[in-house]
């Protein structure tokens, strides 16, 4: 119905206009002015915003109000929380995908209304005042649906805060409410009396099913199904030890890197066969039907269980090998390898020990000091192996070593982590507090295991990237190259710390929650940054770049030599487009990524304060660069003398320029001193330069046949100009000569020191030809008291 009245509408709009086209101009000026009725709504806006407004009124209000409720009440239990919660999250991205509804529309029309904004105190033409009230009106219209799902995702946030509040208070009173003392003997007979429940439960049901299906011509199928299970298990774990040994002893690839990778595969399957083996015979025994309920929470988590042996098996081979060669990744000497090496197996053992009986007491009926009792040995056993674990690993790696992992801060400071909870988790059990045991104990030994996994992948990451020749013989990799192993490696850590905080009993919810406001971002003034914005920013940012970087090769190897450029206007063209580049590169990257640079104005004069007084020379010798560019009384390749400093101008860069000297060594000046202190170009605008040749003759000299001679020398080297033509000047009378001065002018002012030693040596040859003396100090020491020198009872 929508859809045919918006025709209509279309229809009597355009005939009115053909019907009207002929009235005067005043009734063209009343057909301007009605022409402002608000458009009409689309079939699909339509359709959406009843959608929004069904979803606000028919089944958000009765969810919200009910989770209000439960957050005033206080009362409710962490499941019923956890299942309102999950609603609310479900709510929640609903409403964050509506909040950008109408987005398009909403700025075309912003877009008009601030074209047709006059000043204040400025009048407004009907027309203009009709068309603002429609486009107003029209705006109103399209704006509420976002602000209605903003007041609902406002509300559905608030909820899940509150909640995620009192969960975390629950567990918080779950874990500091303490309980009877495991120690008292009165609670050990009914703990005992549990657990032999828990252990005869799966033996009772499987007799219990087996007579039931004695009749059936299929029980002894099923039987034989089990024992070739349990066969075929026990084949695939006394072999795997043989085939993980055949496997090793073949021959490695070429390639160290490769080598390194098939030393891992081969350790890693010591866990990965013996696991398989064990979740087939899981599976082969839950497919017989023999087994009950209590029986198949076993079965479940055997292969769970196994898998704590083979990879603490497995962790110790990497950290504490038997070769003796090996120091593995810790360095240890071999005698704390062994011990350390059956702690971390003991401590698989232990780990699987206690996620069967704990499957076992799940299945009686026992309470919760029974529960602490029967835990009690365990944790006693499991925190005695992780103290003297922890206290191995504080212990010092050899200096010799050539492990990776020898940083002796982060290993102390594991170590005594590890040893503090070993003593706090079985401490919390005997005074009581069964459930704080329970949550500090197996989690530390699951913890050690992840960060010790982490760093051996962290380790393997370097040896398969780094090239052959950087990688040692034992498969280390002391000196990789690039950035890629950083990388693997910095998000491996980051990998491993949502993998830490599940174990140590952050939910899945709260994780995700976590990402979900991670991903919100963060607001500045009246924008908001996301990662999604940021990462945004970076690939256009790049883009612009790479651009800019492939036009400023485009321009100084194609474009810049055709014309009639200097090279150093050449690269002050090349340089300056290169920072225009850079500049418009960021700009696109804000618009597109949507960051509005407006609302940064105030952090943006704040920090234009803090650049005004701590950045100040920069930013100086940053304009400096910019007017060098410009001007260019300096360019690459010219000859300058500045502070003492003499060299050809190799970079002139945004902050400072750097100069080539004639001993080859690179002088750093900063652009202000080119531009504030006086310099001196020998090569600005031409090469032409003069040289100045200082000659001495000695007195009695005919001074006419000196000039003659040093004229015709001046005149016959290469390098000196005729026009203008060398001159030779009677300079003075000094003390020991009469001192001349060729002054020439040479082509190329780069070669004057060698201009100069050329006429020296020709003067010297001509001066030796027409025996002209060239004299040289003498001096006469007259002493006032010569017996002074002479040795005692002499006399002259």
């Amino acid at each position: 119905m929508t859809f045919g009245w918006a025709k209509l509408g279309v229809l009597i709009c355009v005939l009115s206009a053909g019907q009207l086209s002929a009235q005067t101009p005043e009734a063209e000026t009343n057909v301007a002015t009605q022409d402002v009725a608000p458009a009409e709504i689309s079939p699909e806006q339509a359709v959406q915003e009843e959608q929004i407004a069904g979803i606000l009124v028919a089944g958000w209000s009765t969810l919200a109000l009910r989770a209000e409720g439960i957050a005033e009440t206080g009362s409710a239990s962490r499941f019923a929380l956890g299942r309102v919660r999950a609603e609310l999250v479900i709510w929640r991205d609903r409403f964050a995908d509506v909040l950008a509804v109408n987005a398009n529309r909403l700025t075309t029309v912003n877009d008009q209304i601030e074209a047709l904004s006059v000043a204040p105190d400025a009048a407004v033409p009907p027309e203009v005042a009709d068309r603002l009230l429609a486009l107003t009106t029209q705006q109103e219209r399209l704006l509420a649906p976002q602000l209605l799902a903003q007041e609902a995702h406002a509300r559905a946030n608030g909820l899940i805060v509150e909640f995620d509040r009192q969960q975390r208070a629950l567990e918080t009173l779950r874990l500091t409410t303490r309980g009877l003392s495991p120690i008292n003997p009165a609670y050990w007979p009914a703990a005992l009396i549990s657990l032999q429940q828990g252990l005869s439960n799966p033996v009772t049901e499987f007799w219990a099913i087996s007579l039931a299906q004695q009749e059936e011509s299929g029980l002894w199928r099923r039987l034989l199904l089990v024992a070739v299970a349990l066969i075929g298990a026990g084949f695939i774990l006394t072999r795997t030890r043989a085939w993980i040994a055949a496997m090793a002893a073949q021959p490695l690839p070429t390639s160290e890197r490769a080598a390194v990778g098939v030393r891992f595969l081969i350790s890693l399957s010591s866990v990965v066969f013996p696991v398989l083996g064990l979740v087939l015979v899981s599976s082969i025994l839950n497919l017989s039907g023999l087994f009950g309920i209590a029986g198949e929470s076993l079965i479940d988590l055997l292969p769970f269980a196994g898998a704590m042996v083979f990879v603490a098996k497995w962790l110790s081979d990497c950290y504490f090998p038997f070769a003796a060669d090996d120091d593995g990744i810790l360095g240890y000497p071999a005698a704390i390898r062994g011990r350390a090496r059956r702690i971390a197996v003991g401590l698989g053992w232990a780990l699987a020990a206690a996620i069967m009986i704990d499957a076992v007491i799940d299945t009686s009926e026992a309470d919760s000091v029974s529960l602490d009792v029967i835990n009690l040995p365990l944790q006693i056993i499991i925190g005695a192996l992780l103290w003297r674990l922890g206290t191995l690993i504080v212990h010092e790696a050899r200096p010799d070593t050539k492990a990776i992992f020898k940083r002796s801060r982060l290993r102390i400071f594991i170590g005594r982590i590890a040893g503090a909870l070993a003593i706090a988790g079985p401490l919390a059990s005997v005074f009581g507090y069964g459930a704080a045991a329970s949550a500090i104990t197996i989690p530390a030994v699951v913890s050690l295991a992840t960060i010790a996994i982490i760093v051996v992948l962290q380790r393997l990451s370097y040896a398969v990237t780094t090239p052959d020749h950087f990688i040692d013989v034992d498969g280390t990799a002391p000196d990789p190259r690039g950035l890629l192993p950083v990388s693997i490696n910095f998000a491996l850590a980051l990998i491993g710390l949502p993998v830490l905080a599940l174990i140590w009993g952050v939910s899945v919810a709260e994780l995700l929650e976590i990402w979900t406001r991670f991903l919100t971002g963060f607001s500045v003034g009246e924008t908001r940054i996301s990662p999604s914005n940021f990462l945004t920013f970076i690939l256009v940012f790049m883009v612009g770049a790479l651009l800019t970087r492939f036009i400023k090769t485009t321009l100084k190897t194609t474009v810049m030599p055709r014309t009639k450029f200097d090279l150093g206007g050449q690269n002050a063209v090349v340089a300056g487009f290169g920072y225009v580049g850079i500049f418009l590169s960021a700009l696109v990257a804000f618009g597109i990524a949507g960051i509005d640079l407006s609302s940064l104005a105030i952090v943006a004069g704040a920090l234009s304060v803090g650049i005004g007084f701590g950045l100040q020379n920069i930013v100086s010798n940053f304009v400096s660069g910019i007017i060098l560019l410009i001007e260019r009384p300096v360019g690459e390749g010219d000859m300058i003398e500045v502070g003492g400093q003499m060299g050809y101008v190799r970079d002139i860069s945004v902050r400072s320029t750097r100069i080539e000297t004639f001993d080859r060594t690179d002088v750093i000046i900063p652009n202000a001193d080119l531009v504030s202190n006086q310099v001196t170009n020998w090569t600005r605008g031409n090469l032409v330069g003069r040289v100045i040749v200082p000659v001495g003759v000695a007195y009695g000299t005919d001074t006419a046949q000196v000039s003659q001679i040093l004229r015709e020398v001046a005149e016959a080297h290469p390098m000196v100009l005729i026009n203008p033509p060398p001159g030779v000047l009677l300079t003075g009378f000094g003390a020991d000569s009469i001192d001349f001065e060729i002054r020439a002018i040479i082509r190329d002012v780069n070669f004057g020191l060698s201009a100069k030693s050329e006429m020296f040596h020709e003067i010297v040859k001509r001066f030796d030809a027409a025996e002209i003396e060239i004299p040289f100090a003498q001096r006469d020491v007259w002493l006032r008291n010569p017996e002074a020198l002479s040795p005692k009872g002499e006399t002259s």
